[in-house]
């Protein structure tokens, strides 16, 4: 062998070695944390916002659902406020995953979509949601037009770019995104008549994370939770919906999960950590709601509050 192939070869196993040492690197030091920014209903309380989750590994800030006050709810996490993760100033807001089109998990996409642009963000943001999610986003741009020209024209100094929204709609179970530090699988859950309510699964080098949307107890959202590290369920108070009448029984059976069913899917399921969002107290207090699960699981089981960080 001549030598002058010798010393390439030699440097095509360095540059390789370099890379897989960079990788392994880049995952072993991977830190997930999960961020409730809204663990709230269509009800208007003041200490549970719209519902909207943030996922962030290293650098990088993956939301789930967009709840009123999302942008100001994620800004109070940041250094400028007195949080401790600059991922969530708002420019950083770029990628987003949408459970279904419920008015409480969507009306803050305005919000999402402009806000950060009048603070310089300057790509487009990037939303990932079932069969209507373009309509919904292409609207919004339409329904702000004005407001998108006059930036864009008048004196105020702006980017071209981060008004816009590019839309990328999924029917069917399966991945639907990954990147170097996520894998996001969405799966159909039972949501009332919704055909198309979703919950996902995210998969990152240090932890397993499956978030249920509004769902009833069914197949898929057990079979994706199995042996996740987090599960962030829906719930509402068993107790208290014994107290409501046929009508809202009928309903909330049919399109959310109450306490004794979520503990009873969690014994199956396994996950490490069980926490409690979109949540319905009805009167209840949060030691009510565990106590109900306890009965039907013995796991470890957080009640989900704006700001809370879970790790």
């Amino acid at each position: 062998m001549k030598l002058s192939t010798y010393k390439i070869r030699i440097r095509h196993r360095i540059v390789l070695l370099t890379i897989v040492a960079t990788l392994v690197g880049l995952f072993s030091s991977a830190q997930t944390k999960v961020i409730l920014l809204g663990t709230g209903t269509p009800n208007p309380d003041p200490a549970h916002a719209g519902s909207s989750v943030a996922i962030i590994v290293n650098d990088n800030v993956y939301l789930v659902d967009f709840g009123a006050g999302i942008v100001r709810q994620a800004a109070k996490m940041t250094p400028k406020y007195g949080g401790e993760f600059p991922q969530l100033e708002a420019t950083n807001l770029k990628l987003a995953f949408l459970t279904h089109l419920h008015s409480d998990h969507t009306i803050g996409l305005p919000d999402l979509l402009l806000t950060p642009w009048v603070l310089e963000r300057d790509v487009p943001l990037e939303i990932y949601g079932p069969t209507g999610t373009k309509h919904l986003a292409d609207n919004i741009v339409e329904a702000y037009k004005a407001d998108i020209d006059y930036r864009l024209n008048g004196l105020e100094p702006a980017n071209e770019n981060g008004w816009k929204v590019n839309t990328h709609e999924f029917t069917d179970d399966g991945m639907v995104y990954q990147d170097s530090l996520v894998k996001v699988e969405a799966f159909h859950v039972v949501h009332g008549g919704w055909k198309n309510a979703f919950g996902f699964r995210f998969t990152t080098p240090d932890k397993t994370i499956v978030i249920s949307g509004d769902t009833r107890p069914c197949n898929n959202i057990l079979e994706y939770s199995k042996g996740a590290d987090i599960l962030i369920h829906e719930v509402y108070s068993y107790f208290r919906w014994t107290k409501r009448n046929d009508f809202w029984q009928k309903y909330h059976a049919a399109n959310h999960t109450s306490t004794y069913e979520l503990g009873e899917l969690a014994a199956k399921a396994k996950p490490g950590k069980v926490v409690l969002y979109h949540l319905l107290f009805w009167g209840d207090t949060e030691e009510d709601l565990l106590n109900e699960i306890a009965e039907k699981y013995n796991g470890e089981v957080i009640v989900g509050r704006d700001f809370m960080v879970i790790e």
